[in-house]
C-alpha cells in the first residue's frame, strides 16, 4: 500500500475585475521604495541573453512580510521565556495563528497589500497563518509592471535561466510591511549530499565499512535509549523536499537493517513535482531513511513542493512545515550562502526559524559541503570566496556540520568483519573523529568537500553561544554540532527505481537528518517539544568539563580549509568546523536540562531582520 498523499493548494478568490492584466497602481502609488538585496549574483550583464517571454508564468512568489513595530524585542523575550522553567511561559508554544496575531502586521495593512497585488493582476496563492508571507502568482510582464523589475534570460554554466535584472520596488505605503521577495529567479538551493558508489554491499571503494542504522546507534550511543524503549515513538519529524520518492525504497532500507515497518507520509504541497531528478530523489531518500533509521519509532513526513520559475521548492516546503505546525523536529539538507541568499532570503529564513522555535519545533539545517567557501558548490575545484549558509545561521536554527571517523589505520579495532545477521551492524564502539575534509582526496581530485562553517556576516552572536572556543567577535558562529558526514565510512541509502539501487552517501545532508532523529528521541524522553535546542546544547557542553563520559565528543583535529581558501581549524571546545562536536546520545538525553542560563549581561540578542532590514555587506565572491 502506498502512503497517504495529501494534495493541497491554497487559493484566495480573485474578483473578476482583478483578473490578470488589470489596472495599474492606485493613485499616489507612484511614490515607491526599492527593496534592496533582492538580486541574484548570477544575474550578471555578461550572462545576459535578452528579455524573458512577457507571458512567462512566475508562480508562488514569496513576499516576505515584516513584523509589526516593536515585535522583534517582544519575540526575543518570548523565545527566552519559553526556555525558562521559572517563567509562566515555559514551553507554552504558540500556534501559527497566535504567532501571527502577536507579531504580524495588522489585518488592515495585510488586506491593503493583498488588494494591491490583486489590482495588479496577481493571484493570491497563500497567506501565512503566522503572517510571515504572502505567496502570489503572475507573469513576467506583471512583475515588471507592478514592481519595476524586468525579467531577463541568463546563460550560466551552459544552462538557460531567468531572473530579475533590477531590485523590485513597492509603493511607499507598504515600506513598513514588506521585507522583500525571496526570489524572482530559478537559481536553485544547493543539496548538501555527496555520492561515492553504487551497490556498496556494506563496503565502498575505499575499503571502509558502510554505515547502517545499527552502526550509527553503536557509535553514537543510542543503544541504551533503545533498550529503555526510547526510539522516537510518538514524535514527529518533517523533512524538507522538492521531489517525490518511492516508499518501496524506504521499506527495503528498513527491512535490510531489521527496523520495524513504517512508511513515511509523503505530503505534496501544491502541484506534484513527481520524480524529476535521480540526484534529488537520492537526497530525499537519504533524509527520510536516516531520520527514521535513527528514530525508528518516529513518524516521518516528507513535504514535497514543486519549484517554479521564481521560487525554490525548498522554500515552499519549509514554510509549509512551519506554518502548519507539522512536526516536533524538522531537517533541511539544502543551503545557500548568505550573500547569494540576499536580504529578502535572509529575512525569510530568520523569521521562519523564529516562528518554528516559538511553536516548539526544533529546526536542524546542514552546514554545507564546501568548507568556509560556502558560496561555492561542494565539488567545485577552487574556492572563489568565503561565506556560510544563510539557511543555518539564523539564531533559532541548529546548524549541523560534519566529522570523519579516524580509525588511524586500525579499522579492526572499531569494525568487525561480518555484519550481525539481525541488523547488519559491524561497528564495535565509538570511533575517534576529526573534521570532515575530503577535499583533494581520491577519488575526488582537487575539489571542495569539507564541513561548512564560519562566522555569519548578518547575525550577531546569541546570548547562549558561549563557552571555551567560541570566538569573541560578536558574530553568530556555525556549525553548532556535528556528526559523521564523510564518504570514508558513508551512509547506506536505497534508491531502486531511478537510481543506482543502493549507494554510499555523505555530506552534511546526512548529518542533519541523523541529528533530527536523535532529537526525536529526546522529545519522546522528555514528553514534550523542545523548540530551539541550541541553548540546551551549549549549556550541557559547558557542564561537560570534568564529566565522564561527556555528552559531546570534542573534535580537536582537522580544518575546513579547501583549495584556494584557508578556513578554520578544530581545537579544544567550540570550533567553526564541528561546533561543540558530535554527540553521545544517551549521555545527552540523560543530561537534558530544564534550566537554561540567562544572558549574562541581562540583554537579549537583537535581530537584524523584521521591520528594520539588515544592511550588512554580504560576502559573495572574492575572499573573506
Amino acid at each position: 500500500m502506498r502512503p497517504f498523499r495529501i494534495l493541497l493548494a491554497f487559493t484566495i478568490a480573485v474578483p473578476a475585475a482583478a483578473a490578470r492584466g488589470a489596472p495599474p497602481d492606485a493613485p499616489g502609488d507612484a511614490d515607491r521604495v526599492v527593496l534592496r538585496g533582492n538580486l541574484s549574483p548570477l544575474a550578471r550583464a555578461d550572462f545576459d541573453a535578452g528579455p524573458s517571454d512577457p507571458d512567462l508564468p512566475l508562480d508562488r512568489m514569496i513576499m516576505v512580510l515584516a513584523r509589526r513595530p516593536g515585535a522583534d524585542a517582544d519575540l526575543d523575550a518570548l523565545l527566552a521565556a519559553q526556555l525558562d522553567p521559572g517563567s509562566p511561559l515555559y514551553h507554552r508554544w504558540l500556534s501559527p495563528e497566535e504567532f501571527g496575531r502577536r507579531f504580524g502586521i495588522g489585518d488592515a495593512e495585510l488586506r491593503s497589500l493583498i488588494d494591491w497585488l490583486q489590482e495588479n493582476g496577481f493571484a493570491i496563492d497563500d497567506v501565512a497563518r503566522g503572517k510571515g508571507w504572502v505567496d502570489f502568482s503572475g507573469t513576467a510582464a506583471q512583475v515588471e509592471r507592478a514592481f519595476g523589475a524586468p525579467i531577463r534570460e541568463y546563460d550560466v554554466a551552459g544552462e538557460r535561466h531567468h531572473a530579475n535584472a533590477a531590485d523590485p520596488g513597492i509603493p511607499r505605503r507598504f515600506a513598513a510591511s514588506v521585507s522583500g521577495i525571496v526570489s524572482l529567479h530559478d537559481f536553485r538551493r544547493r543539496s548538501h549530499r555527496v555520492e561515492a558508489a553504487a551497490a556498496p554491499n556494506f563496503a565502498d571503494g575505499f575499503a571502509h565499512p558502510v554505515l547502517g542504522p545499527a552502526d550509527f546507534a553503536r557509535i553514537y550511543d543510542l543503544e541504551p535509549l533503545y533498550a529503555k524503549g526510547i526510539d522516537g515513538t510518538g514524535s514527529r519529524i518533517a523533512i524538507v523536499g522538492r521531489v517525490q520518492i518511492d516508499p518501496a525504497d524506504v521499506r527495503e532500507f528498513r527491512s535490510v537493517f531489521g527496523l520495524p515497518p513504517a512508511d513515511p507520509t509523503i505530503l505534496v504541497n501544491g502541484p506534484d513535482p513527481g520524480f524529476w531528478d535521480a540526484g534529488e530523489e537520492q537526497e530525499a531518500d537519504l533524509d527520510v531513511q536516516w531520520s527514521g533509521g535513527v528514530a525508528k519509532g518516529a513518524r516521518v513526513t516528507l513535504v514535497v513542493s514543486k519549484s517554479t520559475a521564481s521560487t525554490d521548492g525548498v522554500d515552499l516546503s519549509a514554510q509549509y512545515i512551519v506554518d502548519h505546525d507539522l512536526a516536533d523536529v524538522m531537517s533541511t539538507s539544502f543551503g545557500e550562502c548568505e550573500g547569494d541568499l540576499g536580504e529578502a532570503g535572509v529575512a525569510f529564513y530568520a523569521n521562519l526559524w523564529a516562528q518554528a522555535a516559538a511553536e516548539g519545533i526544533t529546526s536542524f539545517v546542514s552546514s554545507g559541503d564546501s568548507g568556509f567557501a560556502g558560496c561555492d558548490l561542494g565539488g567545485a575545484r577552487q574556492a572563489t570566496g568565503s561565506g556560510v549558509s544563510g539557511l543555518c545561521t539564523p539564531l533559532e536554527a541548529v546548524c549541523v556540520g560534519g566529522t570523519l571517523f579516524d580509525e588511524a589505520g586500525s579499522a579492526s579495532l572499531y569494525w568487525q568483519s561480518t555484519p550481525d545477521a539481525a541488523n547488519g551492524r559491524t561497528a564495535l564502539s565509538y570511533i575517534p573523529e576529526v573534521a570532515w575534509n575530503e577535499s583533494g582526496t581520491v577519488p575526488f581530485g582537487v575539489k571542495l568537500w569539507a564541513s561548512g562553517g564560519g562566522p555569519s556576516a548578518v547575525h550577531p552572536r546569541p546570548w547562549w553561544q558561549e563557552g571555551p572556543g567560541v570566538p569573541a567577535d560578536g558574530r553568530r558562529s556555525v556549525p553548532d554540532v556535528a556528526l559523521s558526514a564523510a564518504l570514508h565510512d558513508g551512509y547506506y541509502v536505497v534508491q531502486r527505481d531511478r537510481g543506482a539501487g543502493t549507494a554510499v552517501v555523505g555530506g552534511t545532508s546526512a548529518s542533519s537528518p541523523a541529528m533530527a532523529g536523535i532529537m526525536a528521541l529526546i522529545v519522546q524522553k522528555t514528553g514534550e517539544r523542545q523548540g530551539n535546542a541550541n541553548p540546551a546544547f551549549y549549556a550541557i557542553a559547558a557542564g561537560d568539563a570534568g564529566s565522564a563520559p561527556p555528552a559531546f565528543h570534542d573534535v580537536v583535529a582537522g580544518s575546513n580549509d579547501v583549495p584556494g581558501l584557508t578556513g578554520f581549524a578544530c581545537g579544544s571546545g567550540y570550533d567553526r568546523v564541528t561546533g561543540l562536536g558530535s554527540v553521545d546520545a544517551d549521555v545527552l538525553a540523560s543530561r537534558w536540562i530544564r534550566v537554561f542560563p540567562p544572558p549574562s549581561s541581562g540583554r537579549l540578542h537583537v535581530r537584524p531582520v523584521g521591520n528594520a532590514r539588515p544592511s550588512p555587506v554580504l560576502p559573495t565572491r572574492g575572499g573573506p
